[in-house]
């Protein structure tokens, strides 16, 4: 079973930034796209970023467009989130995901769409 290993969570003040890393247990196995999600204590599961191999189209939540950035290594099926201009509301676990197969732009904003995913890394934002 193909396993999604995260680093790189922690604890920032608001207005600070962190970058998350995410890869795969096998280098050589076959993936579609990738992409991070978070949950906070007593929330649902929520998409906030992701990145296809195939032409490197990137898809952001509204709420992070123009403060996360998502980036990839497709031969090394590696994943990177940087999170710039954090705020409280960023306080969540955040979960790496994979796709094996290429799936439809709407679907991919749902976390049932993926099949493999990492631990989780905490992220806490200090206002």
């Amino acid at each position: 079973q193909v396993q999604l290993v995260e680093s790189g969570g922690g604890l920032v003040q608001a207005g600070g930034s962190l970058r998350l890393s995410c890869g795969t247990s096998e280098r050589t196995v076959s993936v579609y796209g990738m992409a991070w999600f978070r949950q906070a204590p007593g929330k649902e599961r929520e998409f906030v970023a992701a990145i296809m191999w195939s032409g490197g189209r990137l898809y952001y939540a509204d709420f992070v467009k123009g403060r996360f950035t998502i980036s990839g290594d497709n031969a090394k099926n590696t994943v990177y989130l940087q999170m710039n201009s954090l705020q409280s509301e960023d306080t969540a676990v955040y979960y790496c995901a994979a796709l094996k197969n290429g799936i439809s732009v709407s679907a991919l904003y749902k976390d049932r769409a993926y099949d493999y995913w990492g631990q989780g890394t905490q992220v806490t934002v200090s206002s």
